[in-house]
């Protein structure tokens, strides 16, 4: 039992599961599993990228792409319009959309690395520019996406939705990429040190471009799969993502400062965040909700770091 508790990704879940339960509760039962499953659905769009998000600040401190929300937007208008609306087309929606994605993490890491800025003011500044070309490009858009992408998107599969299982997949994957290739251990050497990882003959630059490239091919994915969860794109789809994509790598018990990662606990915090919404909850226990969260917040991501140092 001490060993579960000192995994940092255990109050994660353990949140989410009280905030669940305090809701069951609330509304006597009334409800609960309709809202595990929209909690399941919401929460697969957070983890995509909450785990680029991650990445990018396993790199240490001062790594952060703010530009996820205008790249969500970007490449949910680039993906409807490429599909037309036309099923056929659903592939190369996604791989335009994937390609947007790459290009705005290229465009993220290139700013760093030319005008030598910080990168949370290199993102900021990239998502102003991004923002500005959704606006002229997608701003209006009418297109709906594709009969059979906005049912795939919106598929379950016993109840349980058929995106959140593909997530939990990208999540097996990015923890196996993470502890068991070079670039996942690079990635995380950089974090603990950048100048004793680029004396150990890591490959610092190609790592955090890697990375930055990573994060934002996750965020096109995402606005593709998001315009077709609510069947259509729009300029603000991604706005949301910004405070959530940072919140649940904090709440899940990752550092901050970089070099340590928890892939589990972002699935927990992103659980944890949809329960906590107000839009999935009703009035009364949101009221009740809202007065807690600022104390929980606080709270559980100093208790993920002291189960980090305790071990893990």
């Amino acid at each position: 039992m001490r060993h579960i508790l000192a995994k940092p990704w255990i109050w994660s879940f353990a949140s989410a599961a009280a905030v669940w339960l305090v809701a069951a509760a609330v509304t006597r039962g009334g409800g609960a599993g309709g809202m595990l499953t929209d909690a399941l659905a919401m929460a697969a769009f957070i983890v995509v990228v909450g785990v680029g998000q991650m990445f990018v600040i396993a790199l240490g401190p001062g790594n952060i792409d703010l530009s996820l929300p205008a790249n969500i937007g970007l490449a949910s208008a680039v993906a409807m319009t490429v599909m037309n609306g036309n099923d056929a087309l659903v592939g190369l929606g996604l791989l335009a959309a994937l390609g947007c994605g790459l290009l705005v993490g290229l465009a993220n890491y290139l700013l760093i690395w030319a005008l030598r800025i910080p990168p949370i003011i290199a993102t900021l500044s990239a998502s102003f520019i991004i923002q500005s070309i959704d606006i002229s490009y997608g701003r209006g858009l009418q297109i709906k996406p594709p009969p059979a992408f906005a049912d795939f998107a919106n598929l379950r599969f016993l109840s349980v939705p058929v995106l959140a299982i593909l997530a939990m997949l990208l999540t097996v994957l990015a923890a196996i990429a993470l502890q068991r290739t070079i670039y996942g251990r690079w990635v995380l050497a950089v974090g603990q040190n950048m100048r004793a990882a680029r004396f150990a003959g890591v490959r610092v630059g190609w790592t955090r471009l890697a990375t930055y490239m990573l994060c934002g091919a996750l965020g096109g994915i995402d606005g593709a799969l998001l315009a077709g969860y609510f069947r259509g794109a729009t300029v603000d789809i991604g706005n949301e993502y910004l405070l959530s994509s940072i919140a649940v790598v904090v709440i899940g018990g990752s550092s901050v400062a970089g070099g340590k990662a928890n892939l589990p606990g972002i699935w927990g915090a992103a659980l944890f965040w949809f329960c906590f919404s107000p839009c999935s909850i009703p009035l009364a226990s949101a009221r009740v909700f809202g007065c807690c969260l600022p104390a929980l917040l606080l709270s559980l991501p100093s208790r993920s770091r002291a189960a980090a140092g305790q071990g893990t």
